[in-house]
């Protein structure tokens, strides 16, 4: 079933992605008096197919990876006599340029849209405090203490957990000086402290920067409470309810969730003695967790029951509500700011400042946007809107075959008053291929390894 809904919710981004930019290029070239011969969501055996009162052909094609908008073009083959002055090539330079840069453009809107929806919601995060410092780290060599909350990182406000690992993200791979500016508990003026960063995560493979500073977030402590018991399950042939707390097991205390998973992991197969609380109640019961093959092959015990999630106090809860007007404005700066990260991050990784094992590819992204639509319509909407960014930003990269590399050609013929040459265009042609072909190869490798 899961596996159903990552894939389902993966084709739903990428159609999403897909349909707007290509729509980008459709609507600008129809625009331009440039005649569109087919429009099409996917590649390979039409699923779909219709045409409107204008000759376009619309198709949703069988495989979901990409589309692509097909208008008269000399290039492509003869054209009759009545289409030239349709042809894209027939057009104006600065109509050529506009119809190639409206796919990534799209992107961009979409972005903006969707944030704004986000925003217009209002945004719940949980504040950053500190519940521990490791020792020896970023951290403790700058003063942070337990009880402190993170407002600021280098000036930049950091309201929440996912607004701290943005900034975060940001300086990763750099040498230099961290500003963090904390509140101190019952005290409202902020105080700055100071860390050195050098050449902070530039070899890690899946950095966490919070983690990696020496900085523990507080969190409720999970207890190893029952939410729900899958019936025939081991757990509830035991008896076991939800609201059930294990306070033990084989004699040993069960502080909290991880302590009885991993108890349990370890015991596939062997009867387990549990003590276990329900309301005012103790009582004695055994349980003997199921075999399970784990992702690396290896068996281990599963008993069918979830945690349940305690709440977060209601201090730490940060609700941020906006206008419609200040909903847009927060859109706008958030694709803006995520086109910048992804910018910096594609320098760092040219420079060696980062891996290139950052880099993630079709696999990554499918286990993202099952695990984003599992945490909410929110979360997934956000996810969809750094992706619908990181397409825009890609794409106008000045890559021959890329749509920054046909806006390069015409930026080129624009200043020279004249195309430039075919025999060099190929010749690009083929290197961007070659670049792309690798990046998507290095991508899916990467994917791969981490599985």
């Amino acid at each position: 079933m899961e596996l159903i809904q990552t894939i389902f919710f993966t084709l739903l981004a990428l159609g999403v992605l897909v349909t707007f930019h290509e729509f980008g290029h459709f609507w600008v070239a129809r625009r331009c008096g440039i005649k569109v011969l087919r429009f099409s969501v996917g590649f390979g055996s039409p699923l779909l197919r219709w045409k409107d009162k204008l000759g376009t052909e619309f198709v949703v094609a069988a495989l979901p990876l990409g589309g692509y908008v097909r208008m008269v073009d000399e290039r492509e083959g003869d054209v009759a006599e009545s289409d030239l002055p349709y042809a894209f090539t027939r057009k104006p330079v600065w109509q050529r340029m506009a119809v190639v840069a409206a796919g990534p453009i799209a992107n961009f809107i979409l972005a903006v849209l969707i944030y704004w929806i986000v925003y217009a919601v209002g945004v719940t995060g949980i504040a950053p405090v500190i519940s521990g410092v490791s020792p020896g780290s970023v951290a403790e060599s700058a003063g942070l203490q337990a009880g402190q909350e993170i407002i600021a990182v280098d000036g930049r406000s950091t309201p929440t957990w996912q607004a701290l690992n943005e900034k975060l993200v940001g300086r990763i791979g750099e040498t230099g000086k961290i500003t963090f500016t904390v509140k101190q508990p019952g005290d409202s003026l902020p105080s700055d402290y100071e860390g050195e960063l050098q050449e902070w995560l530039s070899r890690a493979d899946e950095p966490d920067p919070v983690s990696s500073l020496g900085i523990v977030l507080y969190t409720p402590q999970i207890l190893p409470v029952a939410d729900e018991v899958v019936p025939g399950d081991p757990a509830d042939l035991a008896g076991l309810q939800s609201g059930d707390q294990v306070i033990s097991a084989g004699g040993e205390a069960m502080p909290d969730w991880s302590a009885w998973v991993a108890y349990v992991r370890a015991r596939p197969g062997e009867e387990i003695l549990l003590q276990v609380q329900r309301g005012e109640q103790r009582f004695e019961t055994t349980v003997v967790p199921k075999a399970t093959a784990a992702e690396d092959g290896t068996e281990i015990g599963q008993v069918g029951m979830s945690v349940r999630i305690p709440e977060w106090p209601d201090h730490l809860v940060r609700k941020t509500n906006y206008s419609l007007l200040e909903a847009f404005g927060r859109g706008v700066e958030q694709t803006w700011n995520t086109s910048v990260l992804i910018l910096d991050s594609l320098k760092k990784m040219l420079m060696g400042l980062i891996s290139a094992k950052h880099l993630s590819g079709p696999i990554t992204i499918a286990k993202v946007a099952g695990a984003s639509a599992q945490y909410g319509l929110t979360a997934y909407l956000g996810f969809l809107a750094f992706l619908s960014v990181s397409l825009g930003v890609l794409n106008l990269l000045p890559i021959p075959v890329l749509d920054g590399g046909h806006l390069m050609y015409y930026i080129i013929e624009a200043v020279k008053g004249s195309p430039v040459p075919e025999k060099i265009q190929m010749m690009g042609f083929r290197v961007g291929m070659f670049l792309v072909i690798g990046l998507m190869l290095l991508a899916l490798y990467n994917d791969l390894m981490r599985l």
